[in-house]
């Protein structure tokens, strides 16, 4: 199989080692090709590129059938939109949503590739880099292209899974970066070990609640995609959303550059009507409208009601 990524960040570096060293052949795209000194990606460091990969500033050399985007959310419809993309499938590996237009990733897709799916899961970039076992899900509606992504795309270190259920996978990925944001807020104003786990258990009935509501399978939102994802950006530093939250309650910043999707969601949840107090105070929390103490005495003053 011939493979395109779009994305020279860690993430797509980190799929492009994993897949090259599965046997694909892979032609990745990065904007900024400086970057890539001796071998490898300073937004992976210490992690040595095959030498079969195709590493390229020029759109042009991307010529496979399928293309695997491996760019945030919030830059993905202009990407399309500005580039032409030669690829008759495209893959997201995005995980938010887009704030202009409200729309997942594979909607923003769509409207310039014919045929779409989204790949999705708990995954950080070193652990993939490394061959350390990995697990996904590729959420496609057609169940033959889905099948077929399924076995070209598994490698003896990435396991992958499928699903016809799109907008359940999606909204998986977004949600749970807003809710570990909300974790490393918890763990960053010192509230400990069992206010980090009422956190995760109550961000995941909000979690399944918003995304039923918006024609998701709930047993989607129980596996990797939903809960698989949640357990593993609330429980780690490596995940930029968590690093972003438990900054946020110590008063702290990241750098400029650091991308945190979970924020652009928890913004677009709070100013839509949906039951979604975690993403509220999150957004509330980020823009200012409420200090960490705030936060607690916003999500603690609820009403009682049954679990």
């Amino acid at each position: 199989m011939r493979l395109d990524i779009i994305g020279g960040g860690a993430f797509g570096t980190g799929l492009a080692i994993a897949f090259a060293n599965g046997g694909i052949d892979i032609t990745l795209w990065a904007r900024d090709i400086d970057t890539f000194v001796g071998g490898e990606s300073n937004r992976l460091p210490g992690h040595k590129l095959p030498v079969t990969i195709n590493v390229t500033g020029d759109l042009g050399a991307c010529t496979a059938e399928t293309a695997l985007f491996a760019l945030p959310t919030q830059a993905l419809g202009g990407f399309v939109s500005a580039h032409r993309v030669r690829a008759k499938v495209a893959i997201s590996c995005a995980k938010g949503i887009d704030r202009s237009s409200g729309l997942g990733p594979s909607a923003l897709l769509a409207d310039h590739i014919p045929q779409v799916a989204q790949l999705t899961g708990p995954s950080f970039a070193a652990d993939i880099a490394k061959g350390l076992p990995t697990a996904l899900t590729l959420a496609c509606e057609d169940n033959a292209l889905g099948a077929h992504l399924q076995q070209a795309l598994s490698t003896p270190t990435l396991r992958i899974y499928r699903t016809t259920d799109v907008v359940g996978a999606e909204l998986g990925g977004a949600l749970k970066n807003v809710i570990a944001i909300a974790a490393g807020a918890v763990i960053g104003a010192g509230l400990g070990e069992s206010a980090r786990a009422a956190l995760i258990a109550r961000g995941f009935a909000e979690m399944t609640r918003y995304a039923t509501e918006k024609g998701a399978q709930a047993e989607t939102l129980t596996g990797l995609s939903g809960l698989g994802d949640l357990i593993l950006t609330c429980g780690s530093e490596q995940s930029r959303n968590f690093r972003f939250g438990h900054a946020l309650a110590r008063g702290e910043t990241l750098p400029a550059d650091t991308t945190v999707e979970g924020l652009h969601t928890a913004r677009q949840l709070s100013e839509s009507a949906a039951d979604t107090p975690i993403a509220d105070t999150v957004a509330a929390l980020a823009d200012g409208r409420l200090d960490i103490s705030g936060a607690l005495d916003h999500l603690l003053n609820r009403p009682l009601k049954p679990e």
